[in-house]
């Protein structure tokens, strides 16, 4: 059968995946059955004050992220273990995953697709390593993964007329306008631990000399990329589709393969940043033959989400229900006096990871440790009661909580959180000296 998606030569998902579609509560309580740290999806407490219903699905994590709705492990039946990742068959898995992508995100023809080792750090640092150097280069930086980049920059490439725009305070922008014309950019399209994304893609100037590096890792899938703005475009699996770590997606424009195959960089390059092989763009890397090993399971899953994200109904579905998994926060957040969004732009604000901030008098008063510790109380409190996991904000981040809302995750479950969250506070600060 021919498969809607991405044409004739692929395996339609509802034959390959059709058994493991079952609904997503009777996965989640499958998942957890047996654990001691969960309850049922309704449960009535003995105390008044506590919420009575909990999220099916506890799983809040901003990466790895909640596996689809329905996953099990039934999903992963038509791995290919035991065979090469070169041979024909497996060759014809890692294609089928580069061209489902394309499908779903509409990448143009004219663009590149490659999966390369070491998740979305190593796509980024691969582009940089192979790329920077050739013309000044502006860094804008407002999370902590964008702060590795500009370590990267600085204290490992070491690039000339390299300019920093750092935002700050955590939870702003910094002066995207600032983006010169003639410079390759970098910037974080999404920032997982500040919960700040670009509003838009304006500021970047449709006639560049530069080339851009967009580092979409928790914004592909859920939000909107502009092609013509962007040369290279990375992300791991294991964002808004909930797949497994340790493999990148590097997509490069027709303007960064020139750029590879005719800027010959300064620095020694390991192997698994090479895509050049005697000037020419190693073409098989794009076609399925990876530099290093991949895992043939973790292939099986991210074959899987997309065959899903096909289901119910593309990337126009998969936009929508993490907007609307954010949008159950925002109605939470403006009728609740103690917590707000650590982004104070509303247009700039994520849709997936949503990070919140304590701003009740009563705990922003008390010394900086007093306040993390109360933070670090609120995400133990939702775990022991096993309604809210791995919500804590991220560690270099400021404290509060972070709350994925990505496209696997149910808005059913974002709205039975909301109480537990007033009540984690509740108790929190009750707790104070």
């Amino acid at each position: 059968m021919v498969d809607p998606v991405c044409g004739s030569g692929l395996p339609a998902c509802r034959d390959r995946h059709a058994a493991t579609m079952i609904p997503a509560r009777e996965a989640a309580h499958s998942a957890f059955r047996g654990s001691s740290c969960l309850a049922p999806a309704t449960v009535k407490m003995s105390n008044s004050a506590t919420p009575t219903v909990r999220p099916a699905d506890p799983r809040f994590s901003s990466g790895p992220t909640r596996k689809r709705p329905g996953w099990t492990l039934h999903a992963l039946d038509g791995a290919l273990l035991g065979r090469s990742h070169r041979s024909k068959p497996g060759k014809a898995k890692l294609k089928e995953a580069i061209d489902r992508t394309r499908a779903i995100l509409g990448v143009p023809t004219s663009h590149r697709i490659a999966i390369v080792p070491a998740s979305d750090t190593g796509a980024v640092e691969m582009a940089m390593w192979s790329m920077l150097g050739a013309r000044p280069v502006d860094i804008f930086a407002w999370e902590s993964f964008g702060e590795e980049w500009i370590t990267d920059a600085t204290e490992q490439l070491k690039l000339d007329d390299c300019r920093i725009h750092l935002a700050r305070p955590y939870g702003a922008l910094p002066d995207l306008s600032l983006a010169r014309r003639d410079a390759d950019i970098v910037f974080t399209q999404n920032g997982t631990t500040s919960g700040v994304r670009i509003p838009h893609f304006d500021w970047i100037a449709a006639e560049r000399d530069g080339i851009t590096v967009n580092d979409a890792t928790s914004a592909v899938f859920a939000q909107p990329i502009d092609w013509d703005k962007c040369d290279v475009v990375t992300f791991s699996w294991q964002k808004v589709l909930g797949g497994e770590g340790a493999h990148g997606m590097l997509i490069l424009s027709p303007r960064a393969v020139e750029r590879l195959t005719t800027f010959t960089p300064n620095r020694p390059l390991p192997k698994i940043f090479r895509m050049v092989k005697k000037g020419k763009l190693d073409e098989e890397l794009f076609e399925g033959a990876t530099i290093n090993t991949p895992s043939l399971l973790a292939t099986e899953d991210y074959l899987d989400a997309l065959c899903w994200a096909e289901a119910v109904g593309g990337l126009p579905a998969l936009r929508a229900r993490a907007d609307a998994n954010a949008q159950v926060l925002a109605e939470w957040v403006a009728r609740t006096a103690w917590v707000d969004f650590l982004a104070a732009d509303p247009d700039a604000r994520s849709n997936t990871s949503v990070c919140l901030k304590v701003v009740d008098s009563r705990v922003t008063g008390r010394d900086a440790a007093t306040q993390a510790d109360f933070a670090k109380s609120l995400a133990s409190l939702l775990e022991k009661e096993g309604v809210a996991l791995d919500a804590a904000s991220y560690r270099s981040a400021p404290p509060g909580l972070r709350i994925w809302c990505g496209s696997t995750v149910e808005r059913s479950d974002v709205a039975a959180l909301t109480p537990w969250l007033d009540w984690a506070f509740d108790r929190s600060l009750a707790t104070l000296p």
